[in-house]
């Protein structure tokens, strides 16, 4: 945890004696003060990941000295779209958000808060429209670029544990949702590339908000399909879950093989214990701490978005070992 502190403090210390040194011989006034921003974990209070991206946020405001809202959601994408219209309400000066609800439910809401002079960034989901358009107005992406992503778990998952044509695979995503589900559809596409039989689930409301919640669908999902022979968890959460999942399903670690998303205390263990083989680690602490960044460059000397790929580290037992620390002070 604290290499990773001592890394992003030197980051923030570059750019701002890179500022201060810029053509002037004063001091050029750092001061986040009078600044408010509201910024949106993702998920509810200690859920694995969004914790992660909060851990990384409140360490860029207290560099900063910022002053941070955090809003929670329970990635619930209708709840993200009203609190964006209450946060836009309180005229903050600047907004980071989860692009989970889609550029066609949010681009009138973030319309209106340009207009209104608010600073609007994005992380964890893009907003390729909303990006496009404010761009220059400090409108940027801190996350994976999904599709590709969910291609290289899903590859990495297939390579991982062996799998070949006509074997049987769950990809337990979400689909369902614009944007977000293009990384479900990349690990989904991977496997059907390959030659598996690919089986499909959408993550209810319930699992989405909570990962247990599935341990009886999987249990279920399981006993009717007996030649199932792996999993792909597209949800940090439920993939921190997979131990319980296959206890629950009576099957012991790796008789399923499994592949998911993000780093946490849970996943390490079970990548340890054999249950998880693969992760790829989309890093949502820079998703937190980037976001704030942003928003304060932005708001204090006009810096443009920035576009940053969070998502390039695949995490099995053979390199866990550095970072599982770092997970269980949720960092990685």
């Amino acid at each position: 945890m604290s290499n990773i502190i001592r890394l992003a403090g030197l980051g923030l210390a570059m750019i701002v004696g890179a500022l201060a040194n810029a053509g002037s011989a004063s001091a050029a006034d750092m001061s986040c003060a009078g600044k408010h921003f509201v910024f949106f974990p993702g998920g509810g209070e200690g859920d694995a990941f969004a914790t992660i991206v909060y851990n990384g946020a409140k360490l860029a405001a207290q560099q900063t000295g910022c002053d941070v809202e955090y809003v929670w959601s329970d990635w619930n994408p209708q709840k993200m779209v009203q609190q964006l219209s209450e946060a836009i309400a309180r005229k903050p000066t600047g907004i980071a958000v989860m692009g989970h609800p889609g550029d066609e439910a949010m681009d009138a809401l973030i319309d209106q808060a340009e207009k209104a002079g608010i600073i609007v960034t994005a992380q964890n989901v893009s907003l390729p429209k909303a990006e496009g358009a404010y761009k220059s107005n400090g409108f940027g992406y801190v996350g994976a670029e999904l599709y590709q992503a969910g291609w290289a778990a899903g590859d990495a998952t297939i390579k991982k544990c062996g799998l070949k044509s006509g074997d049987e695979i769950l990809v337990w995503g979400l689909l369902g949702q614009p944007g977000r589900g293009e990384r479900t559809r990349g690990a989904k596409e991977a496997a059907e590339k390959a030659g598996l039989k690919v089986d499909y689930l959408e993550i209810s409301d319930a699992v989405n908000k909570d990962g247990s919640q599935g341990i009886p669908v999987f249990a279920s999902f399981v006993a009717a399909h007996p030649g199932l022979k792996a999993l792909v968890t597209d949800h940090g959460v439920l993939t921190g879950t997979v131990p319980a999942l296959m206890k629950g399903a009576n099957k012991a670690p790796g008789a399923i093989c499994a592949g998911g998303f993000d780093m946490s205390a849970a996943t390490v263990q079970g990548i340890k214990d054999g249950y998880i083989a693969v992760v790829l680690d989309q890093q949502p602490f820079l998703q937190g701490y980037l976001p704030v960044l942003q928003l304060y460059l932005t708001a204090k000397y006009g810096f443009a978005g920035l576009h940053i790929d969070t998502g390039a580290a695949l995490i099995t037992k053979d390199n866990v070992g550095p970072v599982a620390d770092l997970a269980k002070d949720a960092i990685r």
